[in-house]
């Protein structure tokens, strides 16, 4: 039997995009277009001064969707800048987006890209 072991990888950051409802297929095209193989998406629902914006008062739910994507750090500035445009985020109500360092993550990455890590940055992510 192989030996198996963890590829850690320490170079890594997490952009965060909450946008409106329906636009999560927007910003995965965009990240397609940009070479990223992968995001995830889940739906979430928000609360806020919105919430107490409905008919006679009557609380009305926020619902939003969460895109996630892991990119190395040298791809940070060019991926949050596509998400935030693809997302329309620079019009008033419609999400907004962040940044997370992480310190370890880890994945399946075949052999002969851990060889050159210069094949990881190339690859614009994950």
């Amino acid at each position: 039997m192989a030996k198996r072991k963890v590829t850690n990888l320490t170079d890594v950051a997490q952009i965060t995009c909450v946008v409106q409802k329906g636009m999560a297929d927007t910003i995965n095209q965009s990240l397609l277009d940009a070479g990223i193989q992968g995001a995830t998406v889940h739906a979430g629902v928000g609360t806020g001064i919105r919430e107490r914006m409905g008919f006679l008062g009557v609380a009305v739910e926020v619902e939003r969707e969460i895109v996630t994507v892991l990119v190395s750090k040298d791809q940070i500035d060019r991926i949050f800048e596509r998400m935030y445009l693809a997302g329309r985020l620079d019009t008033p109500g419609m999400g907004y987006i962040y940044v997370t360092p992480l310190v370890q993550a880890a994945t399946y990455i075949p052999a002969h890209l851990l060889e050159d890590k210069d094949s990881i940055s190339s690859m614009g992510g994950l």
